[in-house]
């Protein structure tokens, strides 16, 4: 019981999964290690001051997440690690990271029986129009408002996930031919969308701040009329943008006559964001937030803020050309969820838990690439006696998979990193046996592969 620090709080988390949180995040840390002992049920209830039955609830949920294992007449352990046949350990994907201490089971169970309770089910399951009904734009206004203050829902369209948005802006906002500037290091779905529906792909160089505002004149020159932009925690360097830069590059866009395509979907996980670059060029900015790396992304719902002036058959025209509507059961949940306030609180779950995950990445990483405060994955440079190429093979023949520079970079010369997804993992403590292999690879360099002879 000597090494068991916890405190039962009133955070308004239940007892029962703030004990297997402690759990969780003392294995994630290395306090608590395979072979551990497990206090009895009924000391640690005494010494928490709780019930019996909070700390029964409480081990029958780590035993349902193989955090801990009984042995009989021994007593209760710590489990060691999951070791599952042919399962690769998938950092390759970002996607918001299962958040402890919220049970998000309930959070769906109950979010969808309001849903049904509160909708006309013949609604739910035939066509919709418009870029998502009131309550569903409404809803939006209500999630942007952190970034926007109070947001007026004309200006709002509701779209089946971030790359439907991104696509639909692309044909609203340029012809075949012309161009899309971004930054050297982008989001490869920016690309792929370009170059599906026609367009070019020009790169703007950067300094420490982000994209160069005078390089959008060389671009406008070159054909862009678009630039594509992720300026908070972005995909992949985890940079974020400083206010000064982002006023700038809204200043040049004016004079050029560009347009901007803000992506964000990381801002509520980011601490201190600057005001988004919508703030800045409200005229000319198509802001794109999704809910798919803030909260699921299996709630496939995204919302656009248009620029100041335009309506939305500016948008919807080309969105319906691929994408005739959101599924109206999953944004019914996001708005649900929104208008009740279980939205917030699985966000503050899911920063809460990406904060953790960073701490863990910084200590297995550390002095070895750009570790964020918090957010969902990691830049990390790569020493000289590895490729990014080398490292992503190496790590998926040890069943561990991220994702190679060159993915996020048109061209030769990509520079020497890996991205790292820290939310793909089930829990803390496989995350943190991960990156402890991870960091050994790095640093053991690449291995010479024996020659075979049979």
């Amino acid at each position: 019981m000597a090494r068991w620090d916890l405190r039962i709080t009133t955070s308004g988390v239940a007892r029962y999964l703030q004990i297997v949180a402690y759990i969780e995040q003392a294995i994630g840390d290395g306090r608590l290690v395979a072979g551990d002992r497990v206090p009895p049920q009924r000391s640690l209830a005494q010494a928490l001051g709780v019930d019996l039955t909070t700390v029964t609830r409480a081990y029958n949920e780590a035993r349902r997440r193989q955090l801990i294992e009984a042995r009989g007449a021994l007593g209760t352990f710590i489990a060691a690690p999951r070791a599952e046949l042919a399962r690769v350990v998938d950092m390759s994907m970002n996607v918001p990271p299962p958040p402890a201490g919220v049970d998000f089971q309930d959070l769906l169970r109950r979010g969808l029986n309001q849903v049904l309770l509160r909708s006309d089910p013949q609604l739910l399951m035939t066509y919709q129009l418009g870029g998502g009904s009131a309550p569903d734009r409404a809803a939006g206004a209500l999630w942007l408002a952190p970034m926007f203050g109070r947001v007026d829902t004309a200006r709002l369209v509701v779209c089946p996930g971030a790359q439907a948005a991104l696509a639909a802006v692309i044909l609203s906002r340029t012809r075949p031919g012309e161009a899309i500037v971004t930054e050297p290091l982008a989001y490869p779905g920016i690309r792929a969308a370009a170059a599906q529906l026609g367009r070019r792909v020009v790169v703007a160089p950067c300094d420490a701040d982000g994209m160069l505002p005078d390089a959008l004149a060389a671009a406008r020159a070159d054909g862009a009329t678009l630039a594509y932009l992720n300026p908070t925690a972005q995909n992949p360097t985890t940079h974020t943008m400083p206010a000064s830069r982002r006023a700038e590059l809204a200043s040049a866009a004016q004079r050029c006559d560009i347009a901007l395509l803000e992506d964000d979907p990381y801002w509520l996980l980011t601490p201190s964001a600057p005001p988004p670059l919508a703030r800045f060029a409200p005229a000319r900015t198509y802001y794109v937030a999704t809910l798919s790396k803030a909260l699921s992304p299996g709630l496939r719902t995204a919302y656009v803020l248009l620029p100041e002036g335009r309506g939305s058959d500016d948008l919807l025209a080309p969105l319906r050309a691929f994408a005739l509507m959101p599924a109206p059961m999953t944004a019914a949940l996001a708005t649900q969820w929104i208008h009740d306030g279980s939205a917030m609180q699985l966000l503050e779950g899911i920063r809460a838990e990406a904060l953790a995950r960073c701490a863990l990445a910084s200590r297995w990483l550390s002095g070895m690439g750009q570790l964020p405060p918090s957010g969902i994955h990691v830049w990390h440079r790569l020493p000289s006696h590895w490729s990014a190429q080398q490292l992503a093979s190496a790590a998926l023949a040890e069943d561990l998979r991220v994702t190679p520079s060159d993915v996020f970079w048109d061209g030769a010369g990509a520079p020497n990193a890996i991205r790292i997804s820290l939310g793909g993992v089930d829990d803390r403590a496989q995350l943190a046996h991960a990156l402890r292999r991870l960091a050994a690879l790095l640093e053991r360099g690449p291995r010479q592969s024996p020659v075979t002879i049979v």
